[in-house]
């Protein structure tokens, strides 16, 4: 299905200019639906998404700061992301808004959060983790810490084609992944991977959320301990987890339909 036109846009800070698309349907009802892509990403990876829920809710997908066409953009870090978020929320006058979050997505969701909780009707995540410290142990903090050195170790071609395969099962998802890393060069990749991981580690904190919030994490992903991640989330505060049969990281991608269909199940509880 062919994805319908959006309208895209773009604000600026004095860290760089963020691109974003837009879909304002008259007719629509609802929250908004606001679907964040996670660390290297762009706006492309919803398009199953965007292409489902067209005209019946307002739809927003951005390239992260950072990210696509966000570039080049200063002081990378997921406050400064949630900061220029609400900016476009508030610029397109959106007062309530589910906020999709697949992977890093979800930090920059959790702590917009934090920032304006009037804003979240609920939060949905794909692949993402929890925010809080508590979740983490010294030697996982330790490791994030060393992603730049260890993603430089590998060839180009080999590290594009690893991460392709660890976010994607079906070849569609690997090879989306695969356009969304051709802007970045090797070393600008491994630069972005390192501000994303390694920058995490400072921004932890509990974020008090008292929306709605469903998790889901694909079967076969096996990016870092995304999975247990999830599951002792799930455990200490009772949302929902969701386990996506035949998918990888960027479960949304590899299975649209069955991400949709929980994500029609979801809206109806906000």
């Amino acid at each position: 299905m062919a994805v319908p036109m959006l309208e895209e846009k773009t604000v600026t800070s004095p860290r760089g200019t963020a691109h974003y698309w837009v879909s304002m349907p008259a007719a629509a009802a609802g929250p908004a639906l606001v679907f964040l892509p996670g660390l290297t990403a762009d706006h492309r990876l919803f398009e199953g998404q965007i292409a489902h829920f067209a005209g019946r809710y307002p739809l927003l997908v951005w390239d992260a700061p950072g990210h696509g066409k966000s570039r080049p953009y200063a002081d990378f870090t997921y406050e400064n992301h949630a900061r220029e978020l609400e900016t476009i929320l508030d610029a397109e006058g959106l007062s309530r808004v589910v906020l999709v979050g697949q992977s890093a997505g979800g930090f920059t969701a959790q702590l917009l959060i934090a920032r304006r909780p009037d804003l979240a009707a609920g939060l949905f995540t794909i692949g993402s983790c929890p925010c809080d410290p508590a979740y983490y142990s010294a030697s996982d903090r330790f490791w994030l810490n060393q992603t730049e050195w260890m993603l430089r170790a590998f060839p180009d071609k080999i590290l594009r084609r690893a991460m392709a395969h660890a976010c994607g099962v079906t070849e569609a998802a690997r090879q989306r992944m695969l356009n969304m890393l051709v802007p970045y060069d090797k070393k600008e990749l491994c630069r972005l991977m390192a501000l994303g991981f390694a920058g995490f580690v400072p921004e932890m904190r509990a974020v008090d959320i008292s929306c709605p919030v469903w998790l889901t994490v694909g079967e076969q992903d096996k990016t870092g301990k995304v999975r247990q991640y999830n599951e002792a989330w799930s455990k200490r505060t009772g949302y929902p987890l969701h386990i996506i049969p035949g998918a990888a990281h960027n479960a949304n991608d590899d299975r649209p339909e069955l991400i949709n269909n929980l994500l029609e199940r979801f809206l109806p509880q906000l």
